[in-house]
């Protein structure tokens, strides 16, 4: 579920505690969280809804000016109709822990564990490292100029730099990404390894 940066700052201050959703799928559940720039969201409700139920009141706290512009945004979309209500739940468990560049033993070794899956689990062959080198090289870049230079369509790129953020090596900025400081750690002790994981420079 992703959410306009303008949404997100209403979200922020508590203006915006609903979204509406056509999925086949709902990609939240009940007691889940979601992860956003602004924070963490607790996901109190994902009901099923009739899109003509939808009220004025409703697609205000959702942080449309009124229903119509609401199904607007809901156009070309297929699925049902889901009302998603959320609160803010706490701060971004990411931003800490991409600050912590100071990696014990085991904390490095259960890091290296997850990189190698990554790696495995790719078709195209281990990415993880060459994805840590072009970001470093290539700070605030737009994903779509980044993606050709590792041969992925734009939205796979961004959904493996996601994973990256995950794990908080890197970090969003107003256009593209930078390495974090735990990422710049983990690339430099990557690099340094005799056998490196993901391509070659």
């Amino acid at each position: 579920m992703l959410f306009k940066r303008l949404t997100l700052d209403r979200i922020e201050t508590g203006e915006v505690t609903v979204a509406f959703q056509k999925w086949r799928r709902p990609s939240v559940k009940k007691d889940g969280t979601l992860k956003t720039r602004v924070g963490l969201l607790g996901i109190d409700a994902v009901d099923i809804v009739d899109e003509k139920s939808i009220t004025r009141s409703d697609a205000r706290k959702a942080g449309h000016s009124d229903v119509a512009d609401l199904r607007k945004d809901l156009e070309g979309r297929e699925g049902d109709v889901y009302r998603v209500a959320f609160h803010r739940a706490g701060e971004d468990p990411r931003i800490a822990l991409r600050e912590n560049e100071d990696l014990s033993g085991a904390e490095w070794d259960d890091l290296e564990k997850r990189l190698g899956r990554l790696d495995k689990a790719s078709k195209s062959g281990p990415w993880t490292l060459a994805y840590l080198r072009l970001i470093r090289d290539n700070e605030a870049t737009r994903a779509g100029d980044l993606a050709p230079q590792v041969d992925q369509e734009r939205d796979k790129f961004k959904i493996k730099v996601r994973k990256l953020k995950n794990l908080g090596l890197t970090e969003s900025l107003g256009t593209g990404y930078r390495l974090s400081p735990r990422g710049t750690t983990v690339l430099n002790r990557l690099s340094d390894r005799s056998v490196p994981t993901g391509h070659p420079e």
